[in-house]
């Protein structure tokens, strides 16, 4: 797992511009804090940031190639989990390894097979290829978008990274965001290929992107498609866990300390004690930890979204998977601390959030980065199984939007509740949303014979997969990149990804609650407490001081009465609740205030240039 970056420019000797080269990379060195390298030759010039996974001494970038050709240069994010079944392949066919990385085997196979190296690979990946044999950049990622990866076409070529601050480290990117930058803040929709900043675009999931002196052309290697599924309950049942078995399996294999991310959902329950079997054949325990607040589990409210606290359940897996288990304890005043703010928003790039759990998310991370450097997570298993509540929400279900839109506000408010109304009239979200949802839903096939039904929970699924999950696999990202920390997530393989989509929603739940299938291919191996819980999402602070805290910062906020972000939202609402006299402990009341407060950050730390006609 690492950062990459690089540029292309056909009209220069990029040799001559270490200094901007050098000013990319070493933004990246969150993502890599073991190693740096760059390299340039002629029009290319690539950076790398290292955190070593596998092969420690090994695994070094930017990797090169000598041809009689050119040179063919790779920098390289993320893992291959089937590394070893290529370079045994590689082998065969007369390629010599140097060193026992994935990177390697990433490296041969595109000397063996080109750009469809992409095609043969399971994993996590966002990578860049200079080939100097025929004068271009390949740029490739990962078929669920797990790995974040941006460009920035130029006039003579392209600048890329693993996010956006490496490109903008760049004189040739200025820091612009225009309206549809905008749209895109505050509509809770990731836009295939949208990057916020004018220019900026991102490397969509599941492409190829290939760059030459007549410019960048872009094709599909992976799409979520429409297939029938002939296998019965039981067959299903038991294929989930076979895969499950499997993609835990290979996501173990690191040269560094592993652990798992344990909510006491189901989700990371299953992934914990599948891997702490596995783990316990080769006599080693499983690691776990668990985030929680002070007080949270004593005195715990119940809600729409959250009806049980988390601790209890984790305790319950931990005793059972005998995992060596720890729980991380984080309290109001941390959460609030306007520094974790800004490492948020710094390591996001942009106001863009789910306010204190991304803080606790990151607070997690660190905490965890002291005692391992990977870990499992059980991200996505709801965009996978069926999870969330608007899956099962008439209202949500019947919409002509995006599911999760339908039922956002009673939860977590309306991101357009705190703009200025004359921006809110010139961004006009739900025409931007509503244009978004046609383009979403256009392409998804319907199978022969499909009920109307089956084919609306058929678009259901395919819209949290192909747009929802890739808000939060971003977060995850980002959050964990921050501080070193590689975070894999086997609910994305792609394998797994692709069988349980085309299995039929009286399939997915056949026994009337979410995510049966999962629920049922583990239910040997996860305590009955876990087994009968009912979905409970991240958690979130209920401690009213958090409330307290945001209001407090609002009110230094509107005392700066020339700040830019009253310029976007709305001073009288936030005078409003900032001195409104009790500010519930829920998500949604805090939510225009948080949103606020990172609008405010973000423009403090990046200085945008906003272009609002």
């Amino acid at each position: 797992m690492c950062g990459i970056t690089g540029w292309v420019s056909f009209d220069r000797d990029l040799r001559n511009e270490a200094a901007a080269l050098d000013a990319m990379t070493e933004t990246m060195a969150c993502r890599g804090p073991d190693d740096r390298g760059t390299w340039a030759e002629g029009p290319a010039g690539l950076g790398h940031r290292r955190l070593a996974i596998i092969d420690l001494p090994g695994g070094r970038q930017p990797m090169t190639a000598k041809t009689p050709d050119g040179t063919v240069a790779l920098v390289y994010s993320g893992e291959t989990y089937n590394f070893t079944e290529l370079r045994r392949e590689l082998t065969d066919r007369g390629h010599h390894f140097t060193t026992d990385s994935d990177t390697e085997a990433v490296l041969r196979g595109y000397l063996e097979w080109g750009d469809t190296v992409a095609e043969r690979l399971n994993g996590m990946y966002a990578f860049a290829v200079w080939d100097g044999r025929h004068g271009k950049l390949v740029m490739i990622r990962d078929r669920m978008g797990i790995k974040p990866f941006y460009c920035f076409p130029t006039p003579d070529g392209v600048l890329f990274g693993s996010e956006p601050k490496a490109i903008l480290a760049n004189p040739l990117a200025p820091a612009r965001v225009g309206l549809d930058g905008l749209r895109e803040l505050f509509t809770m929709v990731k836009t295939p290929g949208h990057a916020v900043w004018e220019g900026m675009r991102e490397v969509e999931p599941g492409t190829v992107a290939t760059v030459d002196r007549t410019g960048m052309r872009v094709r599909s290697y992976w799409r979520l498609d429409t297939r029938p599924h002939p296998d019965d309950r039981d067959t299903t049942v038991a294929t989930v866990r076979t895969l499950l078995d499997d993609i835990v399996r290979r996501q173990l294999v690191a040269d560094v300390p592993r652990c798992t991310l344990l909510s006491g959902g189901l989700d990371s329950s299953a992934l914990t004690a599948i891997a702490a079997g596995q783990l316990a054949e080769h006599g080693e325990k499983v690691r776990s930890f668990a985030v929680d607040f002070v007080g949270q589990t004593d005195h715990f409210v119940a809600d729409e979204l959250r009806g049980t606290p988390d601790t209890p359940f984790v305790h319950d897996v931990a005793r059972l998977a005998r995992t060596d288990h720890q729980d991380i304890v984080l309290d109001a005043r941390t959460l609030a601390d306007p520094g974790a703010r800004a490492k948020v928003i710094r390591a996001r790039d942009l106001p863009v959030g789910f306010g204190d759990m991304d803080t606790s998310l990151l607070l997690l991370f660190r905490a965890i980065r002291d005692q391992s450097t990977v870990a499992l997570s059980g991200e996505s298993a709801d965009e996978v199984f069926g999870g969330y509540l608007q899956f099962f929400d008439e209202e949500a279900r019947n919409a002509d939007t995006f599911p999760w839109l339908a039922i956002a506000g009673r939860n977590f408010g309306d991101d357009s509740d705190v703009l200025r109304p004359d921006l809110a009239k010139t961004l006009d979200l739900d025409s931007y949303i509503a244009d978004g949802y046609r383009t979403a839903v256009s392409g998804i096939r319907r199978l022969d014979g499909e009920s109307d039904f089956e084919y609306r929970m058929r678009r259901i699924c395919h819209l949290h997969l192909t747009r929802f999950v890739r808000l939060l696999l971003d977060r995850k990202d980002r959050m964990s990149m921050a501080v070193g920390l590689e975070v894999r997530v086997p609910y994305c393989d792609h394998r797994l990804v692709e069988y349980v989509y085309n299995t039929p929603w009286s399939l997915k739940s056949f026994d009337g609650r979410e995510k049966s299938l999962l629920r049922e291919a583990t239910a040997d191996v996860i305590p009955r407490s876990v087994y009968d819980r009912v979905k409970s999402p991240y958690p979130s602070t209920q401690d009213p001081r958090y409330g307290l805290a945001l209001q407090e910062q609002a009110k230094d906020l509107l005392a700066r009465t020339t700040h830019p972000v009253f310029g976007l939202v709305d001073r009288e609402k936030v005078h409003r609740a900032a001195h409104r006299d009790a500010l519930a402990s829920t998500q949604a009341a805090r939510h225009g205030l948080e949103r606020t407060l990172d609008l405010a950050m973000w423009l403090d730390l990046y200085s945008p240039e906003l272009t609002l006609g």
